[in-house]
């Protein structure tokens, strides 16, 4: 019976996603709040005319401190929605930091946001196993999703991409390939 409850709900959320209307990635709620109802084509971006500024977005860092998206103002931003027990992810992440040491030095900084996970010592070992050299954040419970602008999270691996004036300039479902995000990256890290 469970399963077939969490099958009807999951059922149910690719349909609403899949049924929004709109060519737009956002739109406007009540009290000026806004929620993503679709994502970007891979190697694309929502035009800035379109882009809404992110939400207050902080964390715990799995290997000690705080991350506050604030801080990082100026810079283009990869949010890489991930868990240690995600298949996808697990190919994924090692070539995201592939691709963040080409990229940093064109001011693009990169930031894992594990979630769902019941322990921290998984991911943990799953980022010094693979020389992951970018911040991750530990969010079991995915409330940099909600704190961002209300992403849809469907599944994983999820990825947000924040321009310099800290707007969402992007939302990709699934895995992404660096050959498609570099090209984003650097158009992104371009713009004034």
């Amino acid at each position: 019976m469970k399963r077939l409850v969490a099958l009807l709900t999951l059922v149910s959320l690719l349909a609403v996603a899949a049924c929004s209307g709109g060519k737009d990635a956002v739109d406007q709620g009540a009290g000026g709040q806004f929620r993503y109802h679709n994502v970007t084509a891979h190697g694309k971006t929502i035009t800035p005319a379109d882009r809404k500024t992110v939400g207050k977005v902080t964390g715990e860092l799995l290997a000690g401190g705080t991350f506050s998206l604030a801080d990082q103002k100026g810079k283009v931003v990869v949010l890489n929605f991930w868990g240690s027990w995600c298949g996808p992810c697990q190919v994924e992440s090692p070539q995201f930091d592939s691709l963040y040491r080409k990229v940093k030095s064109q001011g693009v900084e990169f930031v894992g946001l594990d979630v769902k996970e019941t322990t921290r010592s998984k991911p943990e070992s799953f980022i010094k196993d693979n020389q992951i050299t970018y911040p991750n954040v530990w969010d079991p419970k995915a409330k940099t999703a909600i704190q961002l602008g209300k992403v849809p999270m469907v599944g994983l691996p999820w990825t947000v991409i924040v321009d310099k004036q800290q707007r969402v300039a992007a939302v990709y479902s699934g895995p992404v390939q660096p050959a498609d995000l570099q090209p984003v990256l650097t158009s992104l890290a371009a713009e004034s």
